[in-house]
C-alpha cells in the first residue's frame, strides 16, 4: 500500500511538472506563427519542425541509452501516439494559433482533462458514472459556448480556429491515453522518442517544404526552440511517467491548472490581457472538471480494450 501511495504521489508531481511545461506551448506557438497582421512561420512549419528537432534529439537519446527496439505489438500504439501528439495536436494548434489569442485558446484547453480521463477509462476498461459523463458534457458545452460567443460570426457559428483547437484536444487526449498505457510496457521516455521517430518520414519533408521564405524574428525562432525541446520532448518524459505511475484518470486532472497557467504566461510573453468573461468561463470549466474527477469510476469486468491489453496487478507492482 505504501508503494502504491508513493507511486500516486510521485505520478501527481510528475504530472504537474509536465503540465507546467505544456502550459507555455500555446503562447510560444502564437509567438512562432505570429498574427494575421504580422505573420512569422507557417503553422505547418512550426508543427513539423518542432517534431523533427525532437526526433533528432530522440535518436541521440535512444542510441546513448541503448534502447531496445519496440516489440511488434508496440508499433501500432506508437503510431497512434504519433498521430495524436506528434502530428495532430501540433498541426491543429499551430494553424489555429495565428487566428486566436493564447488566452482565448487556453479556455478551449479546459476540456482536455476530462477528455484524457475518458480515453483512459476506456483503455483501462473502467466505467465512469453518469455524473462523470454529465460533467464531461457540461464542460465541453461551456467551451463551445465560449467559442461561439467569441467567434463574432453571424448565426453563432463556430470559428474555424476554435474547431481546430477542439480537434487538437481530441488528438491530445487519444495520444495521452494510449501513450500512458504503453508507458506501462516500456519506459515512458522511450514512448515519446519512438513516436517521434515513427513520424519523422512524414514531418521532415513537410518541414523542408514549408521552410520560411521571409525574415523571421529572433523571438519566433526561440519560441520554436521551446516547443521543440520542451513541449514536444522533455515535457513528455515527465507526463507519461506521471500517467503511468499515478493512473491516467487521476493524473490527467492535473491539467486543471494548465488553462490558468497558459493565460498567465500569455500576459508577459505576448502582452495579452485577461477580461472577466474569459476568466469566468475558465473558472466554470475548471469547476466542472474538478467536480467530474470526484465522480465514481468503476472497474469493468475482464477483457482488453483499445490497442493494448491491460496490465495485470503483478506487472504493475513490478514497475
Amino acid at each position: 500500500m505504501k508503494t502504491h501511495a508513493h507511486n500516486i504521489r510521485q505520478g501527481l508531481w510528475l504530472g504537474a511538472l509536465g503540465v507546467a511545461i505544456f502550459a507555455l506551448t500555446l503562447p510560444m506557438t502564437r509567438l512562432a506563427v505570429g498574427t494575421p497582421e504580422a505573420q512569422q512561420m507557417s503553422g505547418i512549419f512550426v508543427a513539423t519542425a518542432r517534431a523533427v528537432v525532437a526526433a533528432l534529439l530522440s535518436a541521440a537519446f535512444l542510441l546513448a541509452t541503448r534502447a531496445p527496439w519496440p516489440r511488434r505489438a508496440d508499433w501500432l500504439p506508437l503510431g497512434l501516439v504519433a498521430l495524436g501528439v506528434v502530428f495532430g495536436f501540433p498541426l491543429f494548434t499551430s494553424i489555429a494559433m495565428r487566428h486566436v489569442e493564447a488566452v482565448h485558446a487556453s479556455v478551449i484547453v479546459g476540456v482536455l482533462p476530462l477528455a484524457t480521463a475518458a480515453v483512459g477509462a476506456w483503455l483501462h476498461r473502467q466505467r465512469p458514472s453518469n455524473g462523470f459523463w454529465i460533467c464531461a458534457a457540461l464542460g465541453t458545452a461551456l467551451v463551445v459556448v465560449f467559442a461561439l460567443l467569441r467567434s463574432g460570426s453571424a448565426g453563432l457559428r463556430l470559428a474555424p480556429a476554435d474547431a481546430l483547437l477542439l480537434l487538437a484536444m481530441a488528438c491530445a487526449a487519444v495520444g495521452y491515453g494510449i501513450g500512458a498505457q504503453l508507458s506501462q510496457r516500456m519506459r515512458p521516455d522511450y514512448v515519446i522518442c519512438w513516436a517521434l521517430l515513427v513520424s519523422l518520414p512524414l514531418n521532415l519533408p513537410l518541414a523542408l517544404m514549408e521552410w520560411p521564405q521571409i525574415a523571421i524574428k529572433t523571438e519566433a525562432w526561440m519560441a520554436l526552440a521551446y516547443v521543440a525541446v520542451f513541449s514536444m520532448w522533455l515535457g513528455f518524459f515527465a507526463w507519461y511517467r506521471g500517467l503511468a505511475l499515478g493512473g491516467t484518470v487521476r493524473v490527467s486532472q492535473m491539467q486543471l491548472i494548465q488553462p490558468f497557467l497558459s493565460m498567465l504566461f500569455a500576459v508577459p510573453v505576448l502582452g495579452e490581457s485577461l477580461d472577466a468573461v474569459t476568466v469566468g468561463f475558465g473558472l466554470a470549466v475548471i469547476a466542472v472538471v474538478f467536480i467530474g474527477r470526484k465522480m465514481p469510476v468503476q472497474q469493468a469486468a475482464r477483457g482488453p480494450a483499445g490497442p493494448l491489453a491491460p496490465i495485470t496487478a503483478h506487472q504493475q507492482e513490478q514497475r
